[in-house]
C-alpha cells in the first residue's frame, strides 16, 4: 500500500514498525460543542484507513484523543455557569452519538482525555527542561524552538516565513516569538493542577505528544488529521517529541483537505456552519459518510444540499443492488456452474481487484466506490432468478466485504415486504376505481424504493431492482 506522506511530500510504500501491527494517532475534537462537518472528514477518512488495515489482517491500535481542557471549554463553561468537566462530559457523550451515526467503530478506538495525563505531561515537560529545550518564566513554561532539529520540516516553511504568517501568541516573556507554551500559569476561574512551576494547566500541543507516547510508543506508524493542523500543531508536536526522545515521532504524516460549504470556507460569520447533529436531522449520517468518501481525502470537497441529495440517491442505488442480490438468493437454486457462469465469478473478482487497487493507491475511496457501482451494475444486467446460488452468494459476500471496508451498506433494508404488499393493494384498489394517477404515483414511489412492479395475467408481481 502507498500513502502520501506530508513529511516527504510523496507517496511511499507503507511499512509498519512492527510486523502485523499498525499504530495510528488521529487528532480528535476539542469537546466544547457538537462536531461539525469539517471535523467529521478526518474521523471518517482515517476510520476507513483503519478498517482497511484490519481487512488486510493487521492489528490496529487506534487513538482519537479528546481535548478536554482548552480556552474554548473554559469560555463555554463560563458562559453557561458550568464547570469545564461538565462541558467536556456533555459533549463527549454527544460525540459518541454522532460517531455511532457516522459508522465509527468506537469499540476499536482509544479515546484518551488530556486531563487524564497531567502527571505524564509534567514529566514530559521536566524532561525538556533538563535537556535545555524549555524554560520557565513566572510559572509559564515555553518550548525553545531553536533547540528543535529541522523545525518547519513538516510544513516546509523556514522559521522567518513561519514568524510572518503564523497564528502565534505574542508574549514579551518568550525568548523567541515562535516559542510555544508547554504549561500555562493558573488564571482566576480556570481549572489548574499542581506542578513544579506552580499551579497551571497544559498547553495544547503537549497533550497529543504525551498521549501518543504513552499509548503508542516513542515512534508511531501514522499520525493524521486535517491539513489545518500541519502548522502549528503538528509541527510543534514533532519539535517537542523528537527533542525529548531523539527519535522520529511518526513515520507517516497524513492530512485530509478541508470541506467548503457552498463553495465558501465554512465559518459561523458566513452562516454556513453545519454541525453533524444538524445534518442528522435531515439525512441519515451514513449518507454523510458516503459523501465524505466520494472524494479523495487529499482533495478539497464542497458540501451542499445538492451534493448530499446526490450522495443519498447514489447510496440508495447501492442498497437496491444489495437488496436485489438478497432477493435473488431467496429464489436461487444450487447447481453446477457452466462456463459462462464461471466467467461471471471471474468478472466479480476483477471488480474486487479494482477496488483493492484503488485503496492501495493512497486510500482512493472515490475509485473504490466506483468499483462497488460496477458490481451492482453488472449484477442488475446479468443476474436473474435462474442464476446459480453459488454465483449470487459469492457476489453478495464480496459486495458486503468491500462495503464494510468503507463503512456503508450495513443497515437493514428500510422497506419491508408487508409495506410493499400494502402499497400494491392500494394501487390495485386505485386501478379498480380508475384512479390511474394515484396508481402511477404508487408505482413510481415503489420504483424509487427499488421495487419494480410487473402486471401479469396471474396478478401483480414485484421484484427488487
Amino acid at each position: 500500500m502507498k500513502l502520501y506522506n506530508t513529511l516527504t511530500r510523496k507517496k511511499e510504500e507503507f511499512k509498519p514498525i512492527k510486523d502485523g501491527l499498525v499504530t495510528m494517532y488521529v487528532c480528535g475534537p476539542t469537546v466544547y460543542n457538537y462536531i461539525h462537518v469539517g471535523n467529521a472528514r478526518p474521523l471518517v477518512v482515517f476510520d476507513t484507513l483503519r478498517r482497511y488495515f484490519v481487512y488486510k489482517g493487521y492489528d490496529v491500535k487506534y487513538v482519537v484523543n479528546f481535548t478536554d481542557i482548552d480556552d474554548k471549554l473554559i469560555n463555554k463553561a463560563n458562559e453557561e455557569g458550568k464547570t469545564v468537566k461538565e462541558i467536556a462530559e456533555r459533549y463527549i457523550d454527544e460525540f459518541i452519538k454522532d460517531a455511532e451515526g457516522l459508522g465509527l467503530y468506537e469499540e476499536h478506538t482509544l479515546h484518551p482525555r488530556a486531563t487524564e495525563y497531567i502527571n505524564m505531561i509534567i514529566k514530559f515537560i521536566e524532561g525538556l527542561i533538563e535537556k535545555g529545550a524549555a524554560y520557565v518564566v513566572d510559572g509559564n513554561v515555553y518550548f525553545d524552538i531553536t533547540k528543535a532539529k529541522d523545525y518547519g520540516k513538516l510544513s516546509k516553511k523556514n522559521i522567518e516565513e513561519l514568524k510572518s504568517g503564523a497564528r502565534i501568541e505574542v508574549s514579551e516573556e518568550k525568548k523567541n516569538p515562535m516559542d510555544f507554551a508547554l504549561w500555562k500559569k493558573e488564571k482566576e476561574g480556570e481549572p489548574s493542577w499542581d506542578s513544579p512551576w506552580g499551579k497551571g494547566r497544559p498547553g495544547w500541543h503537549i497533550e497529543c505528544s504525551v498521549m501518543a507516547k504513552e499509548l503508542l510508543g516513542d515512534t508511531i506508524d501514522i499520525h493524521a488529521g486535517g491539513e489545518d493542523l500541519q502548522f502549528p500543531h503538528h509541527e510543534n508536536e514533532i519539535a517537542q517529541s523528537e527533542t525529548l526522545t531523539e527519535k522520529p515521532f511518526a513515520n507517516y504524516w497524513l492530512h485530509n483537505a478541508m470541506i467548503n460549504v457552498d463553495d465558501k470556507k465554512m465559518s459561523k460569520s458566513e452562516q454556513n456552519f453545519f454541525t453533524v447533529r444538524e445534518i442528522s436531522q435531515e439525512y441519515d449520517l451514513e449518507v454523510l459518510r458516503f459523501f465524505i468518501l466520494s472524494a479523495h481525502y487529499r482533495n478539497p470537497v464542497n458540501f451542499s444540499r445538492e451534493l448530499m441529495e446526490q450522495s443519498k440517491r447514489a447510496l440508495e442505488r447501492l442498497y437496491n443492488g444489495k437488496n436485489n442480490l438478497e432477493y435473488l438468493l431467496s429464489k436461487a437454486e444450487n447447481r453446477e456452474l457452466n462456463d459462462e457462469e464461471k466467467e461471471m465469478v471471474k468478472e466479480i473478482e476483477r471488480y474486487e481487484e479494482s477496488f483493492i487497487a484503488s485503496m492501495e493507491d493512497d486510500l482512493n475511496t472515490a475509485d473504490a466506490i466506483a468499483s462497488l457501482f460496477e458490481i451492482v451494475k453488472y449484477t442488475n444486467t446479468n443476474f436473474n432468478e435462474k442464476t446459480p446460488k453459488a454465483v449470487i452468494q459469492y457476489t453478495y459476500d464480496i459486495l458486503i466485504k468491500l462495503s464494510n471496508i468503507l463503512g456503508v451498506l450495513s443497515k437493514e433494508q428500510e422497506i419491508l415486504e408487508d409495506e410493499i404488499l400494502e402499497l400494491i393493494e392500494k394501487r390495485n384498489k386505485a386501478r379498480k376505481e380508475k384512479n390511474y394517477q394515484l396508481a402511477d404515483k404508487i408505482r413510481d414511489e415503489l420504483r424509487e424504493k427499488g421495487i419494480i412492479l410487473e402486471d401479469t395475467p396471474s396478478g401483480v408481481k414485484w421484484r427488487r431492482i
